[in-house]
């Protein structure tokens, strides 16, 4: 399957950005992103969409959503829209009924930093998703590179120093969001797509004389990216591509990679039985018992996991292999040493065993 690298989450002067959808476009294309999802506030931005172009190089630009009610105080209950054709911001109080709308549409939703904490330095609220009785939804963005930058300032010279060293922020999903992830994947009758999201701004900040700004474009688009495993490469065909991209979020045909200390495109992570073979998002009967093969860029710490808890570890492995006659749901998370400490790397979406 061929493999494509997607960032999302992000804005633009439309709502809270700073760069135009040409300059980010430009800085995707300049990391080696395949595409990018542009997603202001409430607000469905249009005639932008489509390929942009420097030398050979081509990077398609699709532009969602991200939807909350602006008249909450604090402003919860924040929701990825993509791929819905019309405006759909104005059913944001209204959680479950907004979701519901997206599916009718034919669009997904992802609950945006399900866990997203207080920055009291910056007067920044806490904006976490707690309206957890809602049905329906795509997935959750597992890995957001802005939420994770409220966890780690404690100061306003906090603030400056990873304004200037950016690259000492990630170190992984929140580990409440993904014990939520893993509580929707076992009580949930329908499987949940986890991706992750830069939430990029570029803001400039100022302390005193120092004029920086925090986290832009092109530091976001060389950490957290989706990695998107497709049926055939993207044509250059915009309408074709577009479908092919929003199918594969869908399925949950990918996984998260964190490429700032190492690339991680090439991961793999397949299952294998009587019935067939089954990549990422997919389902596969149990059968007489199921193969489970891991392939990694590098060799390195790997664990699987089943039904929310470990199940196996490898140490300094690159190829790993897992057999079980047990149904379950089946996930993988890598981690790697950078910059003085072990830092997630690789997040893949879960592969479903049916018993």
């Amino acid at each position: 399957m061929p493999e494509i690298k997607l960032n999302l989450h992000m804005h633009t002067p439309y709502s809270d950005g700073s760069g135009s959808h040409a300059f980010i476009a430009r800085q995707a294309l300049q990391a080696g992103l395949d595409a990018i999802i542009v997603t202001d506030h409430n607000v469905l931005v249009r005639g932008l969409e489509g390929y942009y172009r420097e030398g050979q190089r081509s990077l398609l630009l699709l532009i969602g959503e991200e939807i909350h009610d602006r008249a909450r105080d604090p402003q919860k209950n924040h929701l990825l829209v993509f791929g819905v054709e019309q405006e759909v911001a104005p059913l944001a109080a209204d959680p479950q009924g907004l979701i519901n709308r997206v599916r009718q549409s034919g669009g997904l939703s992802f609950i945006a930093h399900p866990i997203d904490p207080a920055l009291p330095a910056f007067h920044e609220d806490d904006i976490s998703w707690v309206s957890w009785d809602v049905q329906g939804f795509t997935g959750l963005e597992l890995w957001n590179g802005f939420s994770e930058l409220k966890t780690v300032i404690r100061s306003r010279l906090d603030g400056l120093f990873y304004a200037y060293f950016p690259q000492f922020i990630p170190r992984g999903p929140l580990p409440g969001t993904l014990r939520i992830w893993d509580e929707l994947l076992t009580t949930r009758p329908q499987p949940c797509v986890a991706i992750g999201g830069s939430d990029a701004h570029a803001l400039n900040m100022r302390l005193g004389p120092l004029h920086r700004q925090v986290l832009p474009y092109s530091f976001h688009f060389k950490a957290i990216n989706n990695h998107l495993l497709l049926d055939e490469p993207l044509s250059g065909d915009f309408v074709r591509d577009k479908q092919a991209i929003y199918d594969a979020l869908r399925k949950g045909h990918l996984f998260i990679g964190y490429d700032l200390p190492a690339p991680t495109d090439g991961f793999r992570f397949t299952a294998s039985g009587r019935h067939g073979t089954a990549s990422m998002g997919d389902e596969i009967p149990l059968g007489e018992g199921v193969t489970f093969q891991i392939r990694l860029p590098l060799e390195t710490e790997c664990r699987l996991i089943r039904n929310g808890a470990l199940l196996k570890t490898w140490h300094r492995r690159q190829i790993c292999t897992f057999i079980t006659n047990q149904p379950g749901i089946y996930r993988v998370e890598c981690t790697l040493s950078y910059l003085g400490r072990r830092r997630g790397w690789i997040f893949s979406n879960p592969i479903y065993v049916r018993g």
